[in-house]
């Protein structure tokens, strides 16, 4: 068995559990290869505006099964909720062993505070108009499964993925004034209240970035998705960067073995009974 990367924060986000789009098996991949001590899920891991019941595939419940395990061995889970998974905002506040639900955070990292937070808070579309948002999402869901045929079809040639999601987001004009825009009110937000760092998902993008004003400066941080990027934000020895599984050679870990071959009834059965936990204190970075 291959040792697996230790690193001291791991930050997902949009991974839409529950919906055609989400690649469940590349995120239970990833999850297989670190050990991380802290695991920071920030928002849209399950996409309850979409949830349907004849579609939540046994991948799927392996993630969140591996996500209860890990919490069960000692990592800090923190679940930071979104607009897919508002619901979860009743649970604000709320800790059960290893894992809580927080709406936002800041975590003082190396002398350093870090603001994460999903970021919809900023998305006036969804403020003000939750149905037409939703209707954007079931759109993009749509043209997330045509996609996925697409590179079904590729792959099977030896082509390469194509997204077309990608690619007409960053061909519209609107999309890239958007994002730019949220990059720049949540930066500019940071740096008035003092935060080193800002970390957000929401808009699928990745990236990393120091942003500099008259009044000071931050790091823009933004763990992209599992719906086309395959994303994920690590942090070890006193910096970031960007994990991007399609650029990752060492990807040789897959899903635990004594889940792998569970039955879904088995995986509901795993998932919904309560672990005894190990009592360990959790170390401040």
């Amino acid at each position: 068995m291959k040792t697996k990367r230790k690193i001291e924060i791991a930050v997902i986000s949009d991974v839409h559990l529950g919906t055609y789009g989400c690649h469940a098996k590349h995120l239970l991949t990833y999850l297989n290869s670190i050990s991380p001590k802290k695991l920071i899920l920030n928002g849209d891991i399950i996409d309850i505006w979409q949830f349907k019941k004849r579609y939540f595939p046994k991948s799927h419940l392996q993630v969140i099964k591996k996500i209860m395990d890990m919490a069960a061995d000692g990592v800090e889970v923190i679940y930071i909720t979104g607009n897919h998974d508002e619901m979860l905002r009743k649970f604000s506040d709320m800790t059960i062993g290893n894992i809580s639900i927080v709406d936002k955070i800041i975590i003082d990292i190396d002398d350093k505070k870090a603001w994460f937070f999903h970021g919809d808070v900023f998305d006036v579309s969804i403020q003000n108009a939750k149905w037409l948002a939703k209707l954007g999402g079931y759109g993009y869901d749509i043209l997330i499964l045509c996609n996925r045929v697409v590179n079904w079809g590729l792959e099977h040639m030896g082509k390469e993925r194509y997204s077309l999601s990608k690619k007409i987001k960053n061909s519209v004009k609107s999309a890239i004034k958007y994002i730019g825009d949220f990059e720049n009110v949540v930066s500019n937000l940071a740096i008035e209240n003092g935060y080193d760092y800002v970390v957000c998902g929401h808009i699928h993008q990745p990236k990393m970035m120091t942003v500099e004003t008259k009044r000071g400066q931050t790091t823009y941080l933004n763990s992209g998705d599992w719906i086309e990027n395959f994303t994920a934000l690590e942090y070890q020895f006193k910096r970031w960067k960007i994990y991007n599984y399609n650029n990752d050679k060492l990807r040789a870990f897959y899903a635990d073995e004594d889940i792998k071959d569970m039955e879904i009834s088995d995986l509901i059965a795993a998932i919904t009974v309560v672990k005894k936990k190990k009592k360990k204190k959790s170390k401040s970075l």
